[in-house]
């Protein structure tokens, strides 16, 4: 079982309830688990999870380099099929822009005298490691790259070979609904939602609603810093058929024990509980869609 944990807009409390399921998942329901930072931008699961890294190499990404330059016969076929102006070809010599390439190989498939030839440019790095209570895999987004989702889809493609295969795994995925959010989400069966009752989090959580619901996948919702505007947030999620698997206060001690790097179950015994029952809620929601 793959659940993502998702949010409309930063700062909802997406990570740390992502840590806190992590850390609790194995004692409450007796199966090992697979903590995953994918918010590969700025990837701060480790600040609650402390893993100990046993694994870390380069990600790279397919990218053309020019091969044979006196090759090209300036047919223009590189440049016509790049929508994204990494390849193009001015006074007969081919020009490669690495860094806006997206690496669809199609240069490299239409290039009819071999003047392009397959090259790689880094992405970041893959950390494997271990917690105290769960397997650990994170991406790192090397420093001026553009694009996240290749590494992102890149951190899932080890998935496989680090969770248990009788495990379950937790996403911590970027926030919003942009390309990096939609890849991370992906291969999840089901997308818990963090949604924080303000006007901003209750329209950004509108717009994941939105921007999830043609993957397919089936959706519930954890209230963060619940409060005043939580009964807007109640009615939306009765109107988008969304069910509430928690319904976390705004609490102060909450807020004192996260900025000391500490998680929910942490505050005290009946937060601990409110952990423990959410670990239970999303697994029973998870268990019924897979059979619905």
């Amino acid at each position: 079982m793959i659940v993502a944990i998702a949010s409309g807009k930063g700062g909802t409390g997406k990570t740390t309830v992502s840590a806190s399921l992590a850390t609790v998942w194995s004692q409450v329901l007796c199966r090992p688990v697979t903590a995953v930072d994918l918010d590969v931008e700025e990837p701060n699961l480790h600040l609650f999870l402390h893993p100990v890294i046993r694994r870390a190499e380069t990600a790279t990404v397919e990218v053309p380099v020019v091969a044979d330059p006196a090759a090209c016969s300036d047919c223009g076929a590189c440049r016509e099929l790049c929508q994204y102006g990494a390849v193009t070809v001015m006074a007969g010599k081919p020009l490669i822009f690495p860094d806006m390439c997206h690496g669809c190989g199609g240069c490299l498939a239409v290039c009819p005298t071999g003047t392009l030839a397959p090259g790689t440019r880094e992405l970041g790095r893959i950390e494997e490691g271990t917690t105290a209570t769960a397997a650990y895999l994170a991406g790192h987004l090397r420093i001026g790259e553009a694009q996240s989702p290749p590494l992102i889809r890149a951190v899932l493609g080890r998935l496989a070979a680090v969770a248990d295969p009788g495990g379950d795994v937790i996403l911590d995925a970027p926030p919003g609904v942009s390309c990096p959010a939609v890849n991370s989400v992906s291969q999840a069966d089901v997308i818990v939602l963090v949604a924080e009752p303000t006007p901003f989090g209750m329209h950004d959580f509108a717009l994941a609603v939105e921007a999830f619901t043609p993957l397919g996948k089936p959706m519930a919702v954890v209230i963060n810093r619940s409060g005043e505007g939580t009964p807007l947030l109640l009615a939306l999620c009765r109107k988008l058929g969304l069910p509430i698997l928690a319904d976390i206060p705004d609490d102060r001690a909450v807020a004192e024990t996260y900025a000391r790097g500490g998680l929910l179950a942490d505050v005290g015994p009946h937060y601990r509980a409110v952990c423990h029952d959410l670990a239970r809620s999303v697994a029973k929601f998870a268990e019924e869609a897979a059979h619905a």
